[in-house]
């Protein structure tokens, strides 16, 4: 969006529609040949194995009857061959991972600073967010590992907007295809300026998309508990967290890094949209992030210790994260810069579990709501649509008081030898 007229600037969204609108053609053509090939090899197989013909049965009122339409999706290698990833895309994450691994995980002494957008609506804040983040990592670099927020799927506890994979246009024609391709596109673009970014995943299929493009997956409070969560995290390249449930529940986020840790085999996709079975080796840079809860906040440091102490009887890296947003600032945006400055104390006197902290951050504070304007054109430029923010000054305002926190804990540790 432009911020004279509110509204989506076109380059973006138009080579968008046009890479979708071509991979497509190409899709339905392989899809077609596709079809013919397993319907002659499948009848071959059950004439070699003497199966008797396949009966014609009227199957209307068993499949799919509550099934409206069904589109053909895009396939994460088709994107990636049209988009593919740079030699300095793949550059920011390798490294990113890497410091992310040895803050979380090792001895580095830094913060991991998941900030940015409750969720991305519009590419171009997007872009000059990225801009911007890309300045406070040259300036934080010796005390923060800064990583932007890119969210654009959005889990609901009930309805509402989903995210911009799956209603790029804002308007419920959940263009998912054009979605896919926003992502990627974005995806490319910020990384490729030297910029790592974090996601929240919410299925197992939607990260191949943006396969080896992300620096650090997170698990949301609802998904926290599921199965399938627990076994992609189990597999994926980045470190990943863990939240608690939204209920308050800490121990299921411990549990969740016990099940990461381990190796899975579940049913899955690969690059091709083939259904794979998928075998991990169990992802070792799993954590907890503390995120409140529906009774008020959990990062005190009497709950840190509890949580430090369930994560050592399980065998675990006693690694903590703190959001600062949600249930920690009472879900009230304005209460994030209380929850870092407590943080940023525990961290001063020498906290050692807190190994990074997430921040809903965007170019203009608070948020307006989707469903409250006539026209998309009314929305504000740099604003969310989904949870309210803080904006750049009082972002800045919070790299700088954990950037001192940082330096006082490597003095405090300095002391204590």
């Amino acid at each position: 969006m432009s911020p004279e007229s509110g509204r989506m600037t076109g380059t973006l969204i138009e080579e968008a529609r046009a890479i979708k609108d071509a991979l497509l053609e190409v899709q339905y053509e392989v899809r077609e040949v596709a079809d013919e090939t397993e319907s002659r090899l499948s009848a071959d197989i059950r004439e070699r194995l003497g199966y008797t013909e396949a009966p014609a049965v009227i199957t209307d009122d068993l499949i799919d009857t509550r099934i409206q339409s069904s589109t053909l999706v895009i396939t994460p290698r088709a994107l990636a061959n049209v988009l593919p990833l740079s030699v300095k895309s793949s550059e920011t994450v390798r490294d990113s991972r890497k410091r992310i691994a040895e803050i979380m995980f090792a001895d580095d002494g830094r913060l991991v600073v998941v900030a940015g957008p409750c969720s991305i609506h519009d590419p171009e804040v997007a872009l000059e967010y990225a801009a911007w983040i890309k300045e406070k990592r040259a300036q934080y670099g010796e005390d923060l590992e800064i990583v932007m927020r890119a969210y654009m799927e959005k889990p609901r506890t009930e309805l509402g907007w989903k995210g911009l994979v799956y209603d790029p246009d804002l308007d419920d024609s959940n263009d998912i295809n054009l979605g896919l391709v926003m992502e990627r596109m974005l995806v490319c673009q910020i990384t490729n300026m030297g910029v790592p970014i974090a996601m929240e995943r919410l299925n197992a299929n939607t990260p191949q998309y943006v396969n080896g493009m992300v620096s650090n997956d997170t698990i949301g409070a609802r998904n926290t508990t599921d199965q399938k969560a627990r076994e992609y995290a189990s597999g994926t390249s980045s470190p990943v967290g863990f939240k608690n449930t939204p209920e308050g529940s800490v121990e299921a986020a411990v549990s969740a890094v016990v099940s990461a840790n381990a190796p899975h085999t579940f049913h899955g996709m690969d690059m091709s949209g083939m259904p794979m079975q998928v075998t991990t080796t169990g992802n070792d840079m799993a954590y907890v992030i503390l995120r409140g809860d529906q009774q008020g906040p959990n990062y005190s440091g009497e709950q840190i210790t509890r949580t430090r102490e369930s994560l050592r009887a399980r065998g675990l890296s006693e690694t903590i994260m703190i959001d600062a947003s949600h249930g920690n600032s009472r879900k009230d945006y304005r209460k994030q810069l209380e929850v870092i400055e407590d943080v940023g104390r525990q961290i001063s006197l020498g906290e050692l579990s807190i190994r990074g902290v997430m921040i809903e951050s965007n170019l203009v504070e608070g948020n307006q709501k989707l469903e409250d304007v006539a026209d998309l054109a009314e929305l504000e430029y740099g604003k969310s649509i989904t949870d309210a923010c803080v904006g750049l000054a009082e972002t800045n305002t919070m790299f700088s008081l954990l950037a001192k926190a940082v330096r006082a804990r490597r003095q405090f540790i300095l002391e204590q030898k």
